[in-house]
């Protein structure tokens, strides 16, 4: 039984009959979209319908988060507008713990979720299948605005704005809404020919990169924290320049890594978890924020006290002075570092003086400490293990990272090279490491580029996203899933042991991975710890989906934020 209505059914097979899913498919086509993630819906029916007759290639997931999730990747990996399409009620609601990641991490994604017919918006109650009362007021907190499109006519203006609000900085997701008679009903618009959507430009205001110069020019002890927001605004080289002119210590932040040569003489990498790390920033005397609201994990969870003056851009101005009193600049990362570039002085670096010593022998020094605390922890598993990942990942390879004990090793330790380091970090939800790795490898894939990534995941996270063995099979993705087992939820497990001296519900049963991504047609092999880069190479070496499993029990480094 279905509740499509006579008047509102799809035209009869053959016909030349075009209907509003078709205006979506040929908007988005136009736009430069080529990739849709999503599952079919019943309201969804004429959208899914004119992708039949669209060159957009659909990658159907299993589970409306995964999909979210894959669409995320596929953004990051090649940096497109991911598109996502949604079926009413329950298939829009369960994406949106991934749109929270995106939303958090400023991925832009097109999404795209059919409605009830009109009939049924506003205050009457049908009860039509999948009703909800404000089905668009569900995503208001994970989405950068809502649409509903109630006219096939505004369909391709409607698109067109959503997606240069995506590309605008600050980047995310936006949602648009089109009811199933909207997506069904005959049109006689005519076919979208070309479309475009240019991001507003977000550059930084003059007298505030006046100022910022003037602190600069002024410093001794300028330090810099790299966020997110540079690589999204692709300013890496700009805060190369910036680094070296004033002579700074740099210090990337999880969602940052990348942004910085991770061996420069003056790159602090991605220790901000480490107290010895902090205390740089704190002593510096202009602490410049790129991207980053100093956030817990990069305040060394809210311990860090800068002494000196701060300068902080962001695109979002809500995160402008949301933790620290700044000179905030509210700015595309990009454009604000392109600017400051512009106006430094290239001989400012002979001024840069901490206390009697150099900033490289201030960086030398921090690492080290870093490397003896660790060495004092017993942590040789842990520290081979990731370097065994890292021996065994090519340098120009991608990988995906869950919420596991691997992943905040890799948030700190992990040099991404030449390649990208993506991790759920934003809104730290389990389940992203297997599916946005299934993104990103098929669109690296379509665009030309090597494929191959790895996704990284542990036993209990890896549950959350198992189902998508059948996607990456389907479309035979070129994924390595590395899944570390350690029988439990094994990062919970530290947290509650440290707390309370026991664990509770943290012990996970699970399935022989082995066999069951087997059933799915995956090849998978279990190995020794000490075994994991061979068993890596050869996955890498493969064609399609292979998987890992590695069980071995983690620790996580000691924190510091507990001695303040």
């Amino acid at each position: 039984m279905t509740d499509i209505a006579p008047e509102t059914a799809a035209p009869a097979r053959g016909t030349p009959q075009r209907n509003g899913g078709d205006l979506v498919v040929e908007t988005l086509t136009a736009l430069g979209a080529k990739t849709v993630f999503g599952i079919p819906g019943q309201h969804a029916l004429g959208l899914f319908d004119a992708l039949s007759r669209s060159p957009l290639h659909f990658v159907s997931s299993r589970v409306e988060n995964n999909s979210a999730f894959a669409a995320d990747g596929y953004s990051r990996a090649t940096g497109e507008v991911g598109v996502l399409f949604l079926s009413t009620g329950p298939g829009a609601l369960t994406a949106l713990a991934g749109l929270q990641e995106a939303y958090a991490t400023g991925v832009p994604m097109i999404v795209v979720a059919s409605q009830i017919p009109l009939e049924g918006l506003g205050a009457r109650r049908k009860g039509m299948l999948h009703q909800l009362d404000d089905q668009k007021a569900s995503a208001a907190n994970v989405t950068k605005s809502q649409r509903l499109i109630q006219h096939a006519s505004g369909i391709p203006s409607a698109i067109q704005d959503a997606w240069t609000e995506a590309v605008s900085s600050p980047q995310g997701p936006v949602w648009i809404e089109v009811p199933q008679n909207v997506l069904l009903d005959p049109i006689f618009v005519p076919a979208v020919e070309d479309a475009l959507a240019e991001p507003f430009d977000n550059p930084p205001r003059v007298e505030l990169v006046r100022e910022a110069v003037t602190w600069l020019t002024e410093s001794k002890r300028p330090a810099i924290v790299a966020g997110g927001g540079v690589r999204r605004g692709r300013a890496q080289a700009q805060l190369l320049s910036i680094a070296e002119k004033l002579n700074a210590p740099v210090v990337c932040t999880p969602g940052g890594n990348g942004a910085f040569p991770w061996n420069h003489e003056l790159s602090l990498q991605s220790w901000v978890e480490d107290r010895y790390v902090t205390e740089v920033l704190e002593d510096a005397d202009v602490l410049v924020v790129i991207g980053s609201s100093l956030g817990e994990v990069s305040s060394n969870y809210f311990t860090m006290e800068p002494r000196g003056r701060i300068i902080q851009i962001d695109a979002e101005p809500r995160v402008l002075e949301s933790n620290r009193p700044a000179l905030g600049i509210r700015a595309d990362a990009g454009q604000a570092l392109t600017a400051l570039d512009d106006a430094l002085d290239a001989s400012l670096s002979a001024d840069a003086d901490w206390h009697g010593a150099t900033p490289q022998t201030v960086v030398k020094e921090t690492l080290a400490k870093v490397a003896r605390r660790l060495d004092g922890q017993d942590l040789a598993v842990e520290r081979k293990f990731m370097a065994d990942i890292r021996e065994a990942v090519p340098a120009d390879m991608q990988t995906f990272w869950d919420m596991t004990i691997s992943a905040y090793w890799g948030w700190s330790c992990w040099d991404s090279r030449d390649g990208e380091f993506h991790s759920a970090q934003g809104a730290g939800g389990l389940g992203y490491g297997f599916p946005a790795a299934i993104g990103g490898a098929l669109g690296l894939q379509g665009q030309g580029r090597p494929a191959r990534v790895l996704a990284v995941a542990g036993d209990g996270s890896s549950m959350y996203s198992i189902s998508e063995l059948a996607t990456a099979r389907q479309h035979n993705a070129p994924v390595t899933w590395l899944i570390v087992d350690d029988g439990g939820y094994g990062i919970l497990r530290e947290y509650m042991v440290g707390a309370f001296g026991k664990a509770t519900h943290t012990e996970l049963a699970r399935p022989d991975f082995v066999k069951l991504a087997e059933a799915f047609g995956v090849p998978a092999r279990r190995v020794k710890p000490a075994d994991v880069g061979d068993a890596l190479r050869e996955g890498f070496a493969a064609d399609g989906p292979n998987v890992v499993v590695v069980d071995v029990l983690l620790k996580m480094f000691g924190p510091t934020h507990l001695d303040i």
